[in-house]
């Protein structure tokens, strides 16, 4: 079963969220939690697998909520996913680079939602469409601080160049594809890119991609 924590301050979304979820045969809906103070504890207490976070909520913001969960050690197999109003949300960016493994927008259709719990929980990154790809290049550019890199010394040519390609959006097969490899050598270079920096998640490499300048913006064009 995947276990999943709704965290948004609105009961009516929390509510169309549980129905959806609960109705399929391998999700549970293990807690709700109307602000990020409280979906910080529950996350402590009930370790979910996924936790969709609203960016807006009282007491604790969604992006202050967000880095407390990822920065939490023993958190670490948990994945946050951000839910927001409008696409083009100011805060995505710093989302992604908060630790969250991608973001949903609040409307969106019932089976993305519960297609999206379950990639999150196999380790994929919500980041594919080339509108969202566009919008992560666009904040990566427009970032003032970013925060420290690993050395990309730690990695091979091979695996700069697998990194470059997921932060261009590229799936495994799209990688494999695109270097003459398999799928299955593919993933093991993004395991291993993944590992030697640190990185949570396919998302988290996205955005060490952005901010070493691995890949920017323009090449998305």
């Amino acid at each position: 079963m995947i276990r999943v924590l709704l965290a948004d301050d609105q009961l009516l979304v929390r509510a169309g969220f549980r129905a959806l979820l609960s109705a399929q045969p391998d999700v549970e809906v293990a807690g709700e939690a109307s602000d990020g103070a409280e979906a910080v504890r529950l996350a402590r207490e009930l370790r979910p697998d996924v936790v969709l976070m609203d960016i807006r909520m009282p007491v604790l913001d969604g992006l202050a909520a967000t880095r407390a969960i990822t920065g939490d050690p023993a958190l670490a197999e948990v994945k946050v996913v951000m839910l927001t109003t409008f696409e083009l949300d100011e805060y995505v960016f710093e989302a992604l680079r908060s630790g969250a493994s991608g973001f949903l927008v609040k409307d969106t259709e019932p089976e993305e939602l519960v297609r999206a719990v379950r990639a999150v929980r196999e380790g994929d990154a919500l980041l594919s469409p080339g509108v969202t790809r566009r919008l992560i290049a666009e904040f990566a550019a427009r970032s003032k601080a970013p925060a420290a890199v690993a050395p990309l010394e730690a990695l091979t040519e091979r695996e700069r160049e697998v990194m470059a390609l997921v932060g261009m959006g590229l799936t495994n097969q799209e990688i494999a594809r695109r270097l003459v490899v398999s799928p299955l050598t593919a993933k093991t270079h993004v395991s291993r890119t993944m590992v030697k920096l640190g990185a949570r998640d396919r998302a988290q490499l996205v955005v060490l991609a952005y901010e070493s300048g691995l890949v920017r913006p323009g090449w998305l064009d």
